[in-house]
């Protein structure tokens, strides 16, 4: 019975540093860039954009494709920040489990 209780204390103590863990991802922010930084992308924790800067000098009138180009790469480096503290923080908790 007392190994129960004590694989009980374990599973409620990883829930707990799970829980922190995740809300210190959370609390954190994560910035993508573009090529030369002409245009950045922040985001949180959760995946959320929350600042999109874009230099005067990326937006070309004849070049319409080349902002958006710019601001993608910004946003998937961006997101690709968030996945990799994600996995780095987080993946303690999970390898093995299926997630």
């Amino acid at each position: 019975m007392g190994n129960m209780q004590n694989m009980m204390r374990q599973a409620k103590k990883m829930q707990k540093d799970l829980e922190n863990a995740q809300k210190e991802l959370n609390a954190s922010t994560f910035t993508g860039t573009s090529a030369q930084d002409m245009v950045t992308a922040t985001f949180t924790g959760e995946r959320k954009l929350t600042e999109l800067n874009i230099k005067p000098e990326a937006i070309d009138p004849d070049d319409p494709d080349m902002v958006a180009d710019l601001v993608l790469e910004a946003v998937n480096n961006g997101l690709a920040a968030v996945e990799k503290a994600t996995q780095s923080k987080m993946g303690k908790y999970t390898r093995g489990m299926g997630f």
